[in-house]
This record gives structure tokens, C-alpha cells and sequence, in this order.
């Protein structure tokens, strides 16, 4: 393989959001949060969306700050894989 096919496979998308739910074995619901303004009135609008991610040793609980990146398809519903907890939940 080239350096080149290597280099574009490991651009993933990476992620940051809350984790709303850690009931589930291995996995966690993350919200992501962004802003934009309205196109026509200018208004700021908060929009949010949420994604499943494999969380393997179970460590992220509600409320922490997580890092996300894509992964292949772990299930019918998780594209996204836990990388780091950026910051643990008070």
C-alpha cells in the first residue's frame, strides 16, 4: 500500500459531546450541540442531535464530556466510537 491510500484512511470525523445515557452494556448516547443563525431572521437557534457510540470498558457515565470518532458499523444503530473522556461529570 502507498502512503497516500494510508493517509486518507485515517481521516475520520471526530466528535465532541455529552453523554445523555450509559444504561445500555458497551454503549452510551451522545449529544451533540451546535448553533447557527436563522438564514432570514438572524435569530441564534440551538439545535442538538444525538449518536450512539461504543464505549468498551463502560467508563463514560451522564453527564461527562467525550471525544467521538466513526467507525465501521458495530451494530444497526452505532457508527461511532468512544476515544477519550475529556471531562468527568461533577
Amino acid at each position: 500500500m502507498t502512503e497516500s491510500t494510508t493517509e486518507s484512511r485515517n481521516e475520520r470525523k471526530s466528535r465532541t459531546g455529552v453523554v445523555v445515557s450509559d444504561k445500555m452494556n458497551q454503549t452510551i448516547v451522545v449529544r451533540l450541540d451546535r448553533t447557527l443563525r436563522h438564514p432570514l431572521y438572524g435569530k441564534t437557534i440551538k439545535l442538538s442531535s444525538k449518536l450512539y457510540a461504543h464505549d468498551a470498558n463502560n467508563e463514560a457515565g451522564v453527564g461527562d464530556f467525550v471525544r467521538v470518532i466513526e467507525t465501521r458499523p458495530l451494530s444497526k444503530t452505532k457508527r461511532w466510537r468512544m476515544l477519550e473522556i475529556v471531562t468527568k461529570a461533577k
